[in-house]
C-alpha cells in the first residue's frame, strides 16, 4: 500500500507500511450488544429479530443483559470481510448494525432510585405517596392486594408473593460462606385458579423478571449454554434463564412437566444461588442469586387428597424442601364464594379493570352495590356479619380499595430493599421456642390424621431459616432494621398456611383460612370448627401453667402462630363471652376463665 502525500510521490511512490501508533493514540471503550424484539412486538407469525448494536465511550455498560431498552441511533452496513475468500464469496452483500448514540433503560434495578430523574415536585408526589401507605393502617395488606388486583382472593399467596419480591437479607459470613437471602415459592394447584396469571404478574413487577415454562426450556436453557463466538472463534459462554434472572425473580410454570436431567440444574441455583459450569474446556461459577416462583400442576391433572403431595405432584423430595413457602390452591365447589368469584370477574370485565370501576362507581349507583363486597382484599379485615359489612362497606371503601400503582409499589419495595434487619437478642429465643414447637408437631405419634410415608410437609432446619428469611422481609417493608415479635408471627402463620392448605385433614375452600369471609368462618375443619379450635389452644395453655387468667396479648401471639388472624380470635372471645364460658377485663388486657 503507497501513502497517498505529495510528497511521498515526488520521492518515487516509495511502497511504506503503516503502523499503529500505540503512544500517539487516543483508545474508546467499546461494546456490542446483541438486541432482540419484544416479544408483544412480534410480528404474527415470526420469530423474533435481533441485530447488532455497536457502544462507544460512555454509552458501554449502560445495559445489562435481560434489559429493556430503548435505542437511537444510525443503521449502518458494514463489509463482511475487507479482502480475501469470504470477501469475494459475499461480492457485495454486507451486514447491517445500529451504532448506538443513546440508550434508555426501561426497569430500572432496585438499587437505582426513580426519584433520581424526577423533578423536585414529582419527586416529593411520590415520597408523600410512599409515606401515605406506610403509615396506612395496614400496609402489607394494601401493598399485597394490589399485585394482580384483578385475581379475586388468595390473599395469603398475594401476601407471600410481596414477600418474595422484597426478599430476606443475604449474609455473607467472614469465611466466604452465603446464607442466601431469597424467598422460594410453589404454587401447585388444580387448573383454572389463576396460578400463571400470577406468575405473569410479578415476573413484570420485578425488575429482573423472566418468565419461563417447564417444557420449553431444557436445563442448559436454564443455566448457562457453551457457544461458538462469532466475532473470535472461540468457546464463549452465554448465560441461560436463571443467570439473566441475577438479583431478580425466575418464574417457571409447568415446573412438573420439565425433565428430570433438566429440573437437577435448579437444586444448585435454589440453595447456593450458584451455577457451575465445566464443559468445553471452560470451567466457571457463574452468580444466580434469583428467587424461584415456580407452579405445577397435580399428576393426574386434579388433587388427589388420598395421595400425599410427593405423589401427587412428580417432584423429588429434595426439591421441594428447597421452598420457603408451597401453597396448594384446590378448586373447591362453594355457592358463596362462587358466587363472589363470578360477581368479581364480571365487574372487571364491566369496568375494564379496577381503577376503571373506582371512577365509575361515583356515577353508576347499581354497580356500586355489586362491586363493592368483592374487592374488599384483605384478609385480616373479613367482615363477620353480613348486617356489619353492609354498614361499614359504606365508610371503610375509599381506606380499603386504594389499588397501589406499580410504580409506587416497585419504588416501595426499592427502598424497602436498602434496609439490613437483624434478629434482636429478644426475639432469637421466640424464634427458637416456635420452631421446636412446630417439630414437636410434625413426629409421627404427634400428627393429626394418618402419617404418609415420605411426604414432604415434614418441618426441616430449612424451615426455621424461612422463617428468619420471611420475618426479614416483614421488618422490611416497615422500614425497620430490627425483626419484631410481629413479624415472627405473621412469617410463622404463613409457612404454618402453607403447611395447613397440604394437609388432607383440611377441607376449607382454597386451603387459606378464612379466606372465604365471614360466613364460612364455622365451616367444619376435621371435626371441629374453627372457633372450638381457638378455645381449645386458649384452654390448653390455661390449664398447663394453672392460670385462670391469660394476658390478652400472649393469646393472641399463640392463636396467631397457629394460622389463624386476629379477626377468628375477637369472634371467639365474643361468643364465649356471651356464653359465660370466659370473661375479657375492661380494659381487654387479660381472659378470665369463669
Amino acid at each position: 500500500r503507497s501513502c497517498p502525500s505529495q510528497d511521498c510521490q515526488q520521492q518515487g511512490g516509495s511502497v511504506e507500511t503503516l503502523h499503529l501508533q500505540t503512544r500517539g493514540s487516543k483508545f474508546v471503550k467499546f461494546q456490542e450488544l446483541k438486541l432482540q424484539e419484544l416479544p408483544s412486538q412480534v410480528p404474527m407469525g415470526h420469530v423474533p429479530r435481533s441485530m447488532s448494536l455497536y457502544c462507544r465511550g460512555e454509552l458501554t455498560r449502560l445495559a445489562s443483559p435481560g434489559d429493556v431498552v430503548t435505542v437511537d441511533g444510525v443503521f449502518l452496513p458494514q463489509r463482511i470481510a475487507e479482502s480475501g475468500y469470504r470477501a469475494m464469496k459475499a461480492g457485495l452483500i454486507s451486514t447491517t448494525y445500529l451504532e448506538a448514540q443513546n440508550i434508555v433503560v426501561h426497569k430500572k434495578s432496585y438499587d437505582e432510585s426513580l426519584s433520581e430523574n424526577l423533578s423536585e415536585e414529582e419527586t416529593n408526589k411520590l415520597n408523600n405517596d410512599i409515606m401515605k401507605v406506610a403509615t396506612g393502617e395496614d400496609p402489607i395488606g394494601a401493598l399485597s392486594s394490589s399485585i394482580a388486583p384483578e385475581i379475586f382472593g388468595h390473599e395469603d399467596i398475594k401476601r407471600s408473593l410481596l414477600l418474595q419480591l422484597v426478599g430476606g437479607c443475604t449474609r455473607k459470613l467472614p469465611d466466604g460462606m452465603r446464607i442466601r437471602g431469597d424467598i422460594n415459592i410453589c404454587l401447585m394447584g388444580d387448573p383454572g385458579v389463576a396460578k400463571s396469571q400470577l406468575l405473569k404478574h410479578v415476573a413484570s413487577i420485578a425488575p429482573r423478571g423472566v418468565y419461563t415454562t417447564g417444557k420449553g426450556s431444557s436445563g442448559v436453557g436454564l443455566t448457562a449454554a457453551v457457544t461458538k463466538d462469532l466475532a473470535t472463534g472461540e468457546m464463549a459462554l452465554e448465560g441461560g434463564a436463571l443467570v439473566l434472572a441475577d438479583r431478580g425473580i425466575c418464574a417457571i410454570d409447568e415446573f412438573d412437566k420439565m425433565d428430570e436431567a433438566d429440573r437437577t440444574s435448579i437444586h444448585e441455583v435454589m440453595e447456593q444461588q450458584t451455577v457451575s459450569i465445566a464443559k468445553a474446556g471452560i470451567v466457571a461459577t457463574l452468580n444466580a442469586r434469583a428467587a424461584v416462583l415456580a407452579a405445577a400442576n397435580p399428576l393426574y391433572s386434579r388433587y388427589n387428597r388420598t395421595k400425599s403431595l410427593s405423589e401427587n405432584v412428580n417432584l423429588p423430595n429434595s426439591l421441594l424442601s428447597r421452598f420457603d413457602l408451597m401453597f396448594l390452591i384446590l378448586d373447591t365447589a362453594d355457592v358463596d364464594r362462587d358466587m363472589a368469584l363470578a360477581r368479581h370477574v364480571t365487574f372487571v370485565h364491566q369496568n375494564e379493570g379496577l381503577e376503571g370501576g373506582d371512577k365509575k362507581n361515583k356515577n353508576n349507583g347499581k354497580g356500586n352495590k355489586t362491586a363493592k363486597p368483592n374487592l374488599v382484599e384483605d384478609d385480616d379485615d373479613d367482615p363477620l356479619d353480613e348486617d356489619v359489612e353492609s354498614n361499614n362497606l359504606e365508610e371503610d371503601e375509599d381506606s380499603k380499595n386504594q389499588v397501589v400503582t406499580s410504580k409506587i409499589l416497585r419504588e416501595y419495595i426499592s427502598r424497602a430493599r436498602r434496609h439490613q434487619p437483624v434478629v434482636p437478642p429478644d426475639v432469637a429465643p421466640y424464634i427458637v421456642e416456635a420452631y421446636v414447637s412446630l417439630r414437636m408437631q410434625d413426629r409421627p405419634g404427634n400428627r393429626a390424621g394418618p402419617s404418609k410415608a415420605g411426604d414432604q410437609t415434614v418441618m426441616t432446619a430449612r424451615q426455621l431459616l424461612s422463617i428468619l428469611r420471611l420475618g426479614q422481609a416483614l421488618a422490611r417493608l416497615r422500614f425497620s432494621d430490627f425483626v419484631a415479635r410481629e413479624d415472627v408471627d405473621e412469617a410463622i402463620r404463613l409457612t404454618h398456611m402453607s403447611k395447613a392448605s397440604l394437609t388432607d385433614n383440611q377441607d376449607d375452600d382454597v386451603g387459606l383460612l378464612g379466606s372465604s369471609g365471614g360466613k364460612n368462618m364455622k365451616k367444619k375443619r376435621g371435626g371441629e370448627d374453627v372457633m372450638s379450635r381457638i378455645f381449645n389452644i386458649i384452654r390448653d395453655y390455661g390449664t398447663s401453667s394453672r392460670s385462670r387468667e391469660i394476658e390478652l396479648q400472649l393469646c393472641e401471639a399463640m392463636v396467631l402462630r397457629k394460622g389463624f388472624t386476629a379477626q377468628q380470635l375477637q369472634s371467639c372471645l365474643e361468643e364465649y363471652e356471651s356464653l359465660d364460658v370466659i370473661q375479657v377485663n375492661s380494659t381487654r388486657t387479660h381472659v378470665y376463665f369463669l
